[in-house]
């Protein structure tokens, strides 16, 4: 684990499913994912300052090539943070793990200040769903056992992609974290899990579970519509969340969406 010296308040930046390809001219439902990233970051980097840690939770390629990952890496280097990344369905976590060697990207944990950031794989090699392995649950009850005993760390943020909260839309009733029982066992049994944040679903929600804050981002290609029955797409623009931690457990955050940017998608698609 590494101990970051953060500001005051801590400020975290999320983006999440970027979806990009081997060639930069890729494009997801006709959207050029590379482009729409460009977007985001660019906004990132007009909006935001001083921010003590960049998080990418998942699907970062949709291809799960190694050139996909490069232009992630290459993209969001403008951004002067430490970068964490966790991998989604469509990643190669194998992949993700060779590429972060000698880097501390693909570490499992952070320490800012009073708090813990804790990243987990909910990944399954071809699946569209995600589960917590053995050693994941492992990790985060060790993790908060651990917090738990430090009198210095005071809250936890538990980052993951897949949604743990079965999702708002009819068709996502299969496609969320399967093992989302042991994962709120195992947290239920500690007092200082603040928030969850996640990605997944492609789209921005901000609620409560189990007194603990649930956050969702949208992506920064495609966004999910809330409320269907099946597969649609919604006509926002791609977006990232900023997070401020403060030293009393409470978050401020909110989702930023790129303006004046002409989405081109195919809306009347059925699934991808």
């Amino acid at each position: 684990m590494t101990l970051l010296i953060p500001h005051n308040p801590i400020n975290i930046v999320q983006v999440t499913d970027p979806h990009l390809y081997k060639n930069a001219k890729g494009t997801l439902l006709r959207m050029n994912t590379q482009d729409s990233l460009d977007h985001v970051i660019k906004l990132v980097q007009e909006t935001e300052s001083d921010i003590d840690l960049l998080l990418a939770t998942g699907d970062i390629a949709q291809d799960a090539s190694l050139e996909a990952y490069h232009n992630f890496i290459r993209t969001v280097a403008v951004i002067d943070a430490p970068l964490r990344w966790i991998p989604g369905n469509h990643d190669s976590a194998t992949l993700m793990l060779e590429i972060a060697q000698g880097t501390d990207t693909g570490e499992k944990s952070v320490r800012l200040a009073n708090w813990l950031v804790l990243l987990l794989d909910t990944s399954i090699e071809g699946k569209v769903h995600g589960r917590l392995a053995e050693s994941e649950l492992e990790l985060l009850e060790e993790s908060l056992d651990a917090a738990q005993g430090d009198k210095d760390l005071d809250h936890c943020l538990i980052c993951l992609h897949h949604n743990p909260i079965p999702g708002n839309a009819g068709w996502m009733k299969d496609v969320g974290l399967v093992n989302d029982d042991q994962f709120f066992e195992i947290i239920d049994r500690f007092d200082k899990v603040n928030c969850i944040l996640y990605g997944h679903i492609h789209q921005d929600l901000d609620f409560m579970h189990k007194n603990i804050r649930c956050l969702c981002t949208p992506s920064t290609c495609i966004q999910f519509k809330a409320g269907v029955t099946n597969f649609e797409l919604d006509k926002v623009n791609p977006g990232y969340r900023s997070l401020k931690l403060f030293a009393d457990g409470s978050i401020e955050t909110g989702v930023r969406r790129v303006g004046g940017y002409a989405l081109e998608a195919d809306y009347a698609s059925k699934g991808y």
